[in-house]
């Protein structure tokens, strides 16, 4: 499995699927997915994308980390 896609050269991320337990990778450019044998499968549903949308939304509405910099502690192993 090549960790660029074949068609555009851009980096392949790998996506986790319940059915069946299966893993896809998605190429970000062309979106599409592709087995491990690389050999594409079936493009990036509409549902997909907005899934996606709205989970980066809703983290982005709930991360809360600290503005400053975080320091680490001295004397602590």
């Amino acid at each position: 499995m090549t960790l660029f896609c074949k068609q555009c050269d851009s980096r392949r991320l790998p996506e986790c699927f319940e059915e069946g337990k299966l893993t896809l990778w998605l190429c970000k450019k062309c979106e599409n997915f592709a087995d491990g044998e690389d050999i594409i499968i079936r493009e990036q549903t509409d549902e997909e994308r907005g899934e996606v949308k709205r989970k980066l939304e809703e983290f982005q509405k709930t991360n809360n980390f600290p503005e400053e910099k975080m320091t680490r502690r001295k004397g602590v192993n």
